[in-house]
This record gives C-alpha cells, sequence and structure tokens, in this order.
C-alpha cells in the first residue's frame, strides 16, 4: 500500500509566528514583488498555507481536537502524575498562562499565509480559473483557522490583509460573517466535480459545504442567532445551509463506507487483533476507496529529530498506552482513558461501542493489558479510533503500521505514526443535514443507523444528540457540539465521584466547570501582553 503524502513546504517569504501576537511583521512588498508570478508560486502558496494545519512542536496537546474529548466529560485526561498541564486545562484551571499559545500562533500563521496570497492575486498572470481556484482555497482555509479559534477562544482579532495590527477581538457577527462569506465564495468556485483521490488531504466545494453547516450551527447555537451574516450585508440562512448540505448528499461522490469500523486504521491489523478477526474487519485505508472522509490532515513518514515532532501525527502517541508496546496498540502517552458512564449507558447492541471503545478486560479483545504504574485516571477502557497501530513484522517484531504498510523505517513511538487526522466525513454531514431539518432528514439519519445495525428512530433532536455522541466519539467535535446546544453544564455536572485508579491507587475523577468562562479558553497570556491592553482576557480567566 502506498501513501499518498501532502507535506506542504513552509516557504521562507512567510513570516512565522514568535512572540508577536498576530504575526505583526509585514512582508507584502517583498513578496509582492519578488515571489508571486505565475502558477507555480501560486500552487507553492497554497501548499505554504496548508502546512500552517501542522501546529508547532509539542503542542498537539493544546489543539481544539484534543481537547474537545478531554473538556466534554466521557473521556479523563490521563498521562502520568507530570502531565499536569492537560489535567489541569481539562478542570478549567490555568495554571499555565501561555498554554494556548501554540494553537493562537499557529491559527494566525495560516491566516497571515492566507491573506498574503489573497492580496497579491490580481497582479498575478494566470487565467481566472486559476485565480478563482487559489482564492477558493485561501479562503477557505482562512475560514477553517478562524473557526478553530472562534471554537477554542470565542471570538478573536479579525485580520483580512498581511499587515502588522494590533487590534481588539471582533464583534461576534464581524467575526463569522467573515467565516460564512470566505466559505461562500469557496463553494461558488471551487470545481463541481465528484470525489476524486486527487483531492485527498485538499479543499473541496463538498468540504466547504460542510464547514458552513458547522459554522452555521456553531454560530446560530452559541449566540442564539437565526443566520449567519455576509460581509457587506445579507445573509445565509438556515433554508441555505440545508440546500448546500443536500447538495453535498446528492452530488459530492462521497458516500459511507460499508462497516464502520473499517473507517479505523485498527482493522488493518487483523492478523493480530482478535477482534478485527472475529469481525472479518478490513481497513479501507486513507486513499481512494474511502469515499468517507472528506476533509483529513495528511502525515509523513520521515519524522526524525533533525526536522522535530511538526509531521507525525503526535495526536496518536498522545493517546497510546503508557509504557507498554503491545498488540494491536502501541505506546504512548496514556491520555484519554473513557469514562465508564459513557461506555455503560452506550447500548451493546450499537456495534460502534466496541469499534469505539476498547475494554482491556473484555475476552474478545484478546490483548494482554497490564496497567501502568504510573497511568491516571485509569479506567481499563480506551478509545481506538485514534491509538498508535501495531503489527508483527517478518522478524516478529512489534512495530507500528507505518513501518510495514508506507515503508517507514522510523522505530521511534513519538515519530512514527503516520495515519491520518479526519475533520470531516460524509456520516457528519448526514447528521448535519438531519439536524438542520432537511426533508430528507428521516432518511439521514436512518442511513447512519442502519450501518450501525440499527432500526429508524424519530427524528428529535435528543435522538440527533445521541447519535452523534456514538457516531462521532473521539473526533473531536463532542466539546463544541455541548456548548451550542447548552448543554455543558449538565453533561459535566454528572461526572462525579467516578472510580478511577492514580498511580495504581483506587481513585475517582470529578469534572469541573466554571459556567464564568462561558466555556471558552484562556488567551495566552503573553498576547495580551503585547497588545498593551488592546486585547481583552477571555471571561473568567
Amino acid at each position: 500500500m502506498k501513501k499518498i503524502l501532502y507535506l506542504f513546504s513552509i516557504l521562507l517569504v512567510f513570516s512565522s509566528c514568535t512572540d508577536e501576537f498576530l504575526d505583526t511583521e509585514s512582508l507584502s512588498q517583498k513578496v509582492n514583488s519578488n515571489f508571486y508570478q505565475n502558477e507555480e508560486d501560486i500552487d507553492l502558496a497554497i501548499n505554504g498555507i496548508y502546512s500552517s494545519m501542522y501546529f508547532p512542536e509539542w503542542t498537539e496537546a493544546s489543539h481544539s481536537f484534543i481537547l474537545s474529548d478531554f473538556m466534554a466529560g466521557y473521556r479523563f485526561p490521563g498521562g502520568g502524575p507530570d502531565d499536569e498541564s492537560v489535567q489541569n486545562i481539562a478542570n478549567f484551571k490555568n495554571i499555565e498562562k501561555n498554554y494556548f499559545d501554540g494553537p493562537w500562533s499557529g491559527n494566525y500563521q495560516g491566516i497571515f499565509r492566507a491573506n498574503s496570497l489573497l492580496v497579491a492575486l490580481d497582479q498575478i498572470e494566470v487565467s481566472q480559473e486559476i485565480k478563482d481556484k487559489a482564492e477558493a482555497e485561501a479562503r477557505f482555509l482562512r475560514a477553517f483557522f478562524y473557526f478553530d479559534l472562534a471554537k477554542m477562544f470565542g471570538t478573536v482579532p479579525l485580520l483580512t490583509i498581511p499587515d502588522s495590527q494590533n487590534l481588539p477581538k471582533a464583534e461576534v457577527d464581524e467575526l463569522f460573517a467573515q467565516m460564512a462569506t470566505d466559505l461562500k465564495f469557496a463553494i461558488e468556485k471551487l470545481p463541481n466535480s465528484k470525489y476524486s483521490s486527487a483531492d485527498i488531504g485538499r479543499t473541496t466545494k463538498w468540504a466547504a459545504e460542510g464547514y458552513l453547516a458547522r459554522v452555521f450551527l456553531f454560530y446560530t447555537g452559541v449566540y442564539n442567532k437565526t443566520s449567519l451574516p455576509l460581509v457587506g450585508g445579507g445573509e445565509i440562512s438556515k433554508t441555505d445551509v440545508i440546500k448546500y448540505i443536500d447538495d453535498c448528499i446528492s452530488n459530492s461522490g462521497h458516500e459511507l463506507v460499508s462497516d464502520f469500523r473499517n473507517i479505523w486504521a485498527y482493522s488493518e491489523s487483523n492478523v493480530d487483533y482478535k477482534y478485527a478477526v472475529d469481525n472479518n474487519l478490513a481497513w479501507i485505508g486513507e486513499e481512494g476507496a474511502n469515499k468517507e472522509t472528506m476533509f483529513s490532515l495528511r502525515y509523513s513518514i520521515n519524522a526524525n529529530w533533525d526536522v522535530g515532532t511538526t509531521y507525525n501525527n503526535l495526536y496518536l502517541c498522545y493517546m497510546g498506552w503508557r509504557t507498554q508496546q503491545l498488540l494491536p496498540f502501541g505506546e504512548g502517552f496514556g491520555f484519554g482513558p473513557v469514562n465508564p458512564q459513557f461506555f455503560n449507558e452506550w447500548d451493546d447492541s450499537d456495534l460502534r461501542k466496541r469499534g469505539s471503545i476498547c475494554d482491556v478486560n473484555d475476552s474478545n479483545e484478546g490483548i494482554a493489558y497490564v496497567s501502568s504504574t504510573d497511568q491516571m485516571h485509569e479506567t481499563h477502557l480506551w478509545q481506538k479510533k485514534y491509538m498508535p497501530v501495531t503489527k508483527k513484522n517478518s522478524s516478529g517484531d512489534i512495530v507500528n503500521i507505518s513501518n510495514i504498510l508506507y515503508g517507514s523505517t522510523q522505530t521511534d513511538y513519538m515519530l512514527n505514526n503516520a495515519n491520518e487526522l479526519i475533520y470531516l466525513r460524509f456520516a457528519d454531514i448526514l447528521l448535519m443535514g438531519a439536524e438542520l431539518g432537511s426533508a430528507k432528514q428521516q432518511e439521514y439519519l436512518d442511513a447512519v443507523r442502519s450501518r450501525a445495525e440499527l432500526p429508524s428512530v424519530p427524528v428529535t433532536l435528543e435522538n440527533i444528540k445521541k447519535e452523534r455522541d456514538h457516531e462521532l466519539a473521539f473526533e473531536g467535535l463532542r466539546y463544541y457540539d455541548l456548548l451550542r446546544w447548552g448543554d455543558l453544564k449538565s453533561t459535566l455536572d454528572k461526572v462525579v465521584n467516578v472510580p478511577v485508579v492514580n498511580s495504581g491507587a483506587p481513585d475517582v475523577y470529578t469534572a469541573a466547570y466554571r459556567a464564568e468562562t462561558n466555556g471558552f479558553l484562556p488567551i495566552p497570556e503573553s498576547q495580551v501582553l503585547l497588545s498593551d491592553g488592546v486585547l481583552e482576557q477571555n471571561a473568567g480567566w
């Protein structure tokens, strides 16, 4: 199996995020006069924007994807006794004042790069079709970065030019209007062609339609609105968003994988994993046959300590079992033990339950697991979707599947994870269509449940909430769903005195939530200080 890699070059013409709060060195004159000349330069610039999706080294633990799980009550932070940063922020304690500098700087780096290309496009002598596609990709990515910031921090400074500006937080309507306008442009200008393997790792019209629905649901839910504003006037209504979702479902060429469990890499290890063998699983992989994945972050097999951890999927390392290299899951930091309340409330008839969660005490798993003596929040329940996956090689050694499938020679467990991170898949599109109230909402909900071998249920908000919890568990969405539904406090209030084991000793875990934060995270203190008071810290921090 060949791995298609999209290692996006980091262009020297772009400034990197250092200690300036909005990447303030303006290079627009240098870029415009010396760099943007032809289509090849545009491609390099687009790749440079994509490369900002890879956050600075060792900052993935503060990423919105991973924190969504730890702060949503159905996973505990875990790790070791020294992993206090993640444990504290999961309980709304801001011990490290600059803990979120990685996502803040990484997202603004991407925004700066997108803005740099957008202001230069008019001067480049290429066809209008090429310009439109480049602008559409850049604007989608700018919206992607701003939405990531908005989910974490609420509202943030809004920049649409690559210049040094010390700005306060934008008004919520202003910020979301920019996202909506950028995504609408991407939908209108990206090719109207069905899914192709050539699109892997790149944005498409269909991904833009899906992200517009996400932005709409978050904005209208969190801020009690009925429509999305647009820059310069106008709006995007719920009816408009439903049309986009219906269009995506009908015309994108994306579809559900026949078996939910075959989406995840553990199903590749069927020769070594009893659960996969017993259920005849076969990983569909990350290439052309996988029509369910709509937008994902691709990783490299070439990570090493000289280039750092950035292009290796460190998320998987964080999720691996602490001090254990077993089959079919590998070693890592031990983050994210699953809350037994969530596991016990999940109906056993739903194949996604054990397709998503490994109960190491279940003989059907066939795993010789031994608890680490320095594991925190041990529950013996681990999510399966994003774990390092291992197999035996021809010599009988246990290695990461990247060594076997992709030809990687990297053996360091902190650097050898090359599986993609899925940001958007087709099942989510179907569930958003059902939640929004499409005329086909029952059909959409039934399609997701039918794949899980479950009967039809009426389309109600409560049923959709449960379906999202189970279909999309551990995929970086639950916290933001709870936030937009207004269910965050009531959900976390139930996580009280849950039995866990801390460093080998019985203990209990209780989730914490501080309503004064409104569910948003602290802006890095360094950014507040650099702004000289222009940028205000979020409430409650």
